[in-house]
């Protein structure tokens, strides 16, 4: 397993993360998976036995189940990992109960704390922003966990990139605890976060850990031009994210064959497409089972060459969209000149 910098924090997390949304199940939240204590304590064993050190939930993920299940099957190893969890979706029926006001984060945090069986988080991330609260209001709550110690580092997840640097802006200006790290989703379907975010994470030497690189599984090898999957896929129940499928399976074309040429897999190779991108500090993968994340668990360390990489970039890179199109003949005529 290799090791990245989150950010500037100086702590090392596992490139690859395991995700504890297939924990617990019920309700919405059973397409996602519902994965029982047992059966959810042996991925989470198997993840730790290959030196993943990274953990990721989310106070809403089956309702808190999820929290609670990673909690004990971590027990005693808890010491030696980072766990990562989220505030900000509805917990309950009352009109405060959800969103990133100071009342809803504190009464959050302690029942996060309850169910994880740890009297700190790492990693607090707010799960997407929130339009009715203001971001002092915000960063002051979370600035009062981290000095309070029930909080070691605070993160964003689903921001847009002008949101980011709001917030960093106001959290220096307050000289409060700014976010370390974005939560976003990236894939070989949906490179989105190239265009602002991960300029802006690379800006502010913040750290990125990639939600859905397989897209919903829909890049798990599962489908193709002549696999649609079955009817228990998740992507087959739920179809998120949203994907351009003529040009998925596009992109699926180019990794079956470098899949082929490399006797691997095609969920190995997209992972692993991520993996080499230089922004990325971990990826989160989400197995139901142990043979799923041990295919998911070999792309820490898999290197692809130049052409294959080249390969894939051209099948699924996005559009050039303006500001950056009336200037593309004058930077290329500066790096000819100046390479």
């Amino acid at each position: 397993m290799k090791y990245n910098l989150l950010g500037n924090t100086g702590v090392l997390v596992s490139e690859i993360g395991l995700g504890a949304m297939t924990f617990g199940g019920g309700g919405q939240w059973g397409v996602f998976g519902g994965l029982g204590e047992q059966d959810a304590a042996h991925l989470v064993w198997q993840a730790l036995d290959a030196g993943v050190n990274f953990f990721d939930t989310s106070n809403i993920y089956a309702g808190g189940r999820s929290e609670e299940i990673l909690g004990k099957a971590l027990g005693a190893k808890r010491q030696d990992v980072i766990i990562a969890t989220k505030v900000r979706g509805r917990t309950g029926s009352g009109p405060n109960d959800l969103g990133l006001s100071r009342l809803h984060i504190m009464r959050q945090v302690e029942e996060s704390l309850k169910r994880l069986g740890t009297d700190y988080i790492d990693l607090y991330q707010i799960h997407n922003p929130d339009q009715l609260t203001d971001w002092e209001e915000t960063l002051r709550a979370l600035d009062d966990l981290v000095r309070s110690g029930k909080v070691r580092y605070i993160g964003s997840s689903n921001m847009t990139g002008w949101e980011l640097m709001k917030a960093r802006g106001i959290s220096r200006e307050l000289g409060l605890h700014a976010f370390k790290s974005s939560q976003s989703y990236y894939s070989l379907v949906g490179r989105d976060i190239e265009r602002e975010i991960i300029p802006v994470l690379k800006d502010q030497n913040m750290g990125l850990l990639v939600w859905s690189p397989l897209a919903g599984g829909f890049l798990s090898g599962k489908y193709a031009r002549t696999r649609t999957g079955n009817s228990e896929d998740r992507h087959t129940k739920f179809a998120f994210p949203p994907i351009d499928v003529d040009k998925a399976y596009s992109i699926i074309d180019v990794l079956e064959d470098i899949a082929k040429t490399r006797e691997s897999t095609v969920a190995r190779i997209a992972l692993a497409w991520v993996l080499n991108q230089p922004a990325v500090t971990s990826v989160i993968v989400g197995a139901k089972r142990p043979d799923q994340l041990q295919d998911n668990l070999k792309a820490s360390g898999f290197v692809l060459t130049d052409d294959e990489l080249a390969r894939l970039d051209e099948v699924s890179r996005l559009p050039i969209e303006y500001p950056a199109w009336p200037f593309m003949e004058e930077d290329d005529s500066i790096i000819r000149k100046h390479p």
